[in-house]
């Protein structure tokens, strides 16, 4: 049994890392799992278990199992912190590839400039408490880790944000600035996120009654809102030609008059007999038109032509027309990486139409401007030889999205991790600002997903592989934090800041979003479910949108949520060097 008790106790051994590592990671997700307040609108805490569980093991481990825990200490810290920065790189990487495709694109209408100017505030406020109650505590004599109060404070605020990759730039500046000096700042941060996550839901409930806004209010002014601006989702009709304003004029003729976006995917005539259109059919009288188009576009589209044929009349293909069908096709040709339906002459040269795309789940009308991405799913209609043209054009080959683009993802990284020390001078300022090892890889992605079809990057990962990465990226971050951090989190709580830390994180947590929530709210009309997924988005947190989720029925939280999330992600990761240069 020694070689037992050896390989727990021998801290020199890598297989005694590994198996502190999966300790913590096993046990810290099965954990997560656990729901507080029960199983169906309980809290749960997620992969931050992880932090926890690794907060005793690396306690136990430097209080009782290492002879020599110092000697113990400077031997693994190379290896942890390589293994906590990859994770970290991987996490923000992967966060960066998902939301860079929309992240401009979020700033092009009013509301999501509001709403993003919303969440500016929320983390700019953050801030300003944070600092206000650090000097608060110096100057009072609360906060007793003198040089270190301001890096503890600021570990504080992550916790009590919620925010982990913040953590890790603020880790990454310490160390520069500090070296082996540095703070264990994830104590502060352990300390302040279970309030965190708690007093982030309970913002959204005050706010809610300090704004008199009842649930089923909440509702009926979303439906009302949805009816009055409906979105580019894909609509579909079928309209009898009777207008003699277009009759004899060509489908090309009528997206020039009338300037709108629209796909006729059959035309069936009078007698029977159904074609394929393209630019150049001409319409005749009693012609039957099966249209997509975006929802706003469908009753001028149908006034212009002629009138709407309710659902249940329309005209279906016989046996003998059996030759048009409609296939969906996935692109997997990254040469159709960024192009439009205006570059590819669908229908012009092979034609087909192209009705629907589906991306990530969501179904989107075929504008001609629309920038096609590895992965969306076409719907085409047409003859079934020119389908398999088509097919053959795009790729629709699924295998070869089942294998993500490693190598293109690697490279991304190589490109953030050099970002990230290119240093940013600012007048004033004896310590130049970097992005870091967080920062860089994120704006890398970020552009990547949103412009590099335009370098003829295939930026494309399957939603599970780049779930899979970044989840896998997050609990090595989390279990390497905690597992440091372990040695002297005990003390920080019992003898140290550590009940002051609780206390200023709740107040961290809950005053940035109370004014921004109710200015949001009154000032702004935001809808409440909405608000509360911007809320969590702005702090980054999953579980205030799952509470979001539940309490809404319907999507609005997930739309706030995703509108909010890259700017703050980035701004969160940023401030942690900003605030560390600035005041230290």
């Amino acid at each position: 049994m020694d070689w037992l008790v050896k390989l727990f106790t021998n801290p020199e051994g890598i297989a005694h890392i590994m198996i502190l590592y999966a300790l913590v990671i096993s046990l810290g997700v099965k954990l997560g799992r656990w729901k507080i307040g029960g199983k169906k609108n309980g809290i749960a805490f997620g992969v931050t278990w992880v932090l926890f569980v690794g907060i005793i093991v690396g306690h136990v481990c430097t209080h009782g199992l290492y002879a020599d825990a110092a000697a113990a200490v400077a031997y693994q810290k190379p290896i942890i912190d390589l293994v906590k920065e990859l994770g970290l790189i991987l996490f923000v990487y992967c966060i960066g590839l998902q939301v860079g495709p929309s992240f401009f694109e979020v700033f092009k209408g009013g509301g999501g400039v509001q709403m993003n100017l919303l969440a500016v505030g929320i983390v700019v406020l953050n801030v300003a408490v944070m600092l206000g109650l650090w000097a608060l505590g110096s100057n009072l004599g609360i906060l007793t880790q003198g040089a270190n109060n301001l890096p503890m404070m600021v570990g504080v605020m992550y916790g009590a944000v919620t925010n982990t990759p913040g953590l890790g730039a603020a880790n990454g500046v310490l160390a520069e600035v500090l070296g082996d000096a540095a703070p264990a700042i994830a104590n502060g941060y352990a300390c302040a996120y279970p309030l965190g996550v708690v007093g982030i839901i309970l913002s959204t409930i005050v706010i809610r009654f300090l704004t008199r806004t009842s649930i089923e209010e909440a509702r009926e002014e979303l439906a009302q809102s949805e009816a009055s601006n409906p979105d580019r989702a894909a609509f579909h009709m079928a309209v009898r030609v009777k207008s003699t304003a277009v009759i004899g004029r060509s489908l090309k003729q009528l997206h020039d008059f009338l300037n709108r976006q629209f796909v006729v995917s059959r035309c069936f005539l009078e007698d029977g007999s159904v074609i394929i259109p393209n630019g150049d059919t001409e319409l005749k009288l009693g012609m039957e038109l099966h249209i997509t188009c975006a929802e706003a576009e469908a009753e001028p589209i149908a006034l212009l032509m002629g009138e709407i044929i309710p659902r249940g009349q329309w005209a279906e293909t016989d046996a003998a027309a059996m030759d048009y069908v409609s296939q969906r096709l996935i692109i997997t040709k990254p040469e159709i990486n960024g192009k439009t339906f205006n570059d590819l002459h669908f229908s012009t040269i092979y034609g087909v139409n192209v009705t629907r795309v589906t991306r990530n789940g969501m179904e989107l009308f075929a504008a001609r401007d629309l920038r096609l991405m590895v992965g969306d799913r076409l719907l085409v209609t047409g003859r079934r030889e020119n389908i398999n043209e088509v097919r053959d054009l795009v790729g629709a080959n699924v295998k070869h999205l089942d294998h993500p683009n490693v190598g293109a993802i690697f490279f991304g990284i190589l490109a953030g991790v050099l970002l990230g020390q290119v240093p940013i001078p600012i007048p004033g300022v004896e310590i130049p600002v970097k992005l870091g090892l967080a920062g860089g890889p994120l704006v890398v992605a970020i552009l990547i997903g949103a412009f590099g079809y335009r370098y003829k990057i295939n930026s494309y990962t399957s939603t599970s592989a780049n779930m899979l990465l970044r989840e896998v990226g997050l609990i090595l971050f989390l279990s390497s934090v905690g597992i440091q951090a372990g040695a002297k989190f005990l003390d920080t709580v019992l003898q140290g800041d550590g009940v002051h830390y609780i206390w200023m994180g709740f107040l961290i947590t809950i005053i940035p979003i109370l004014v921004m929530g109710v200015i949001g709210r009154l000032k702004l009309k935001l809808n409440y479910f909405t608000l509360m997924g911007l809320i969590a988005g702005s702090n980054t947190d999953p579980p205030a949108l799952a509470f979001a989720n539940a309490t809404a029925g319907n999507n609005a939280p997930a739309v706030g949520y995703s509108t909010v999330y890259p700017l703050s992600m980035f701004l969160r990761i940023l401030m942690a060097q900003l605030v560390l240069i600035f005041f230290m």
